[in-house]
This record gives structure tokens, C-alpha cells and sequence, in this order.
């Protein structure tokens, strides 16, 4: 289901300094919308081009808490965050979503170290953080969520990656919607899934799984592992 339709930038959104001057803030502005997908929508590209400056300002401008958590979970440790958020207008579907929750592997132990403050569910401390990561997605997200995830894949190993390619899955089929940046071709496979490359200078442009730069490299890279390492080392 789609509850985000598209994103877009506040005419009166800065142009200097950072968020604001970021190339795929400009190429937001430029292309006037980011449309995302009914299922689960990938942001990929190199590290510095924005896709989690990007995700972080549309999880705050959707009402999540920008260090993770449901849209009733409210903590900070430390505020980090860009003030792009404030300038993001979210174009939403009539229904609204019945749950949902926001994921950064950089700030999930904060997350866990709140959800075990307020009680209800395991103990995420006391797995790894692969474990607890995979744990919170399993029995906290549901069906018609919307969920916004930055990088997971840091958390988790391939088999950990191979079982949330399963979970996003199903939950998309029960009607929830995703949003991902991410490095990993595993998660990319997802069935179904729209994937937009952010490119250096900030352009936003679709591609298909093969095209996707993750799974070209890693594949040219597992291929012919010498070559590669003949051009590094």
C-alpha cells in the first residue's frame, strides 16, 4: 500500500550550508518530486551522496524520532540530526498507517536501551546486535506499516540480510510500505522493489537489480577477486 506518495521540498527550503547545499538536495529541488513506491522503495549510492541525510529528514518530516523508534517512542541522547526534516513536505495517501517505526544501525542501541526502559517485548541487550536487530523487526513491525530503514545491513550478516529480504517481503504483501537506503545487493533483491541510484553529483535516477552498483561491483569483485585486489594492493 502506499501511504507516501512522493517527497518534495518547501519553496522556501535554504540553498546554502549543510543539509542544504548537499547535491541531492539540489537535485531534489531541481526535479521538484521524489516519487516512492507502494511496496519498498531502495536509495543506493556511494558514501557522501546523502541517501541517509535524505532518509533521516523524511523519517523526522513523517513524525519518527530521529535517533529510531516508533512515532511513539520519543528519547534523545544527542541531537545529530540535519535540519533538512523541517523542509520535506510528504504528499500521503489518504489511509494512514497502522504502525511503523524507524531503523538506523548507527543509533540502535539507544533504541534498545529505551524499549527495555519502557518493557514489553525481549530484552534486545541481551542478544547480539544482529539478533536483537532481526528480534525488534520481527515483533515489532506489523502489517500496513510504514517503515524507514538507514543501512541495516550493518547490523546483520548475509543469512541475517537473507531473513529481513523475507520479512520486508511479507509485510509488503500484507500491505506495509518501506524505505531503504542501502549498500547491500542482498536486501536489493527484494521482489518488486523500486531502486534509485543516487549518482556523486545528486541526480536520482531508477535501475534495475543488475544495474544497481552494489551488484555489479560485488559481482565483477567475486568474479575475479585478483584482478581487483591487483588495482588496491
Amino acid at each position: 500500500m502506499t501511504f507516501l506518495r512522493w517527497v518534495e521540498l518547501d519553496p522556501d527550503t535554504p540553498t546554502a550550508g549543510y543539509p542544504f547545499a548537499l547535491p541531492v538536495v539540489a537535485a531534489l529541488r531541481e526535479a521538484g518530486r521524489l516519487p516512492l513506491a507502494a511496496g519498498v522503495t531502495f536509495l543506493t549510492g556511494d558514501n557522501g551522496t546523502g541517501k541517509s541525510t535524505l532518509v533521516e529528514a523524511l523519517a523526522v518530516a513523517a513524525g519518527f524520532n530521529p535517533e529510531g523508534g516508533s512515532v511513539n517512542v520519543r528519547f534523545s541522547t544527542r541531537s545529530t540530526e540535519s535540519s533538512l526534516g523541517g523542509y520535506l513536505r510528504l504528499v500521503r495517501s489518504p489511509g494512514k498507517p497502522s504502525t511503523g517505526y524507524f531503523l538506523r544501525a548507527e543509533s540502535f542501541y539507544n533504541v534498545a536501551t529505551e524499549l527495555e526502559r519502557l518493557g514489553g517485548g525481549p530484552n534486545l541487550h541481551e542478544r547480539s546486535h544482529g539478533e536483537s536487530f532481526l528480534d525488534l523487526v520481527t515483533h515489532r513491525f506489523g502489517p500496513d506499516g510504514l517503515y524507514v530503514l538507514d543501512e541495516p545491513e550493518a547490523a546483520l550478516s548475509v543469512p541475517g540480510c537473507l531473513a529481513l529480504v523475507a520479512v520486508i517481503h511479507d509485510l509488503v504483501r500484507a500491505g506495509s510500505q518501506f524505505v531503504v537506503a542501502t549498500h547491500s545487493p542482498v536486501l536489493l533483491a527484494v521482489p518488486g522493489a523500486t531502486i534509485l541510484r543516487i549518482g556523486a553529483d545528486g541526480t536520482i535516477t531508477p535501475v534495475t537489480f543488475d544495474e544497481a552498483d552494489p551488484v555489479a561491483l560485488t559481482r565483477s569483485f567475486l568474479a575475479d577477486p585478483q584482478r581487483f585486489l591487483r588495482h588496491l594492493l
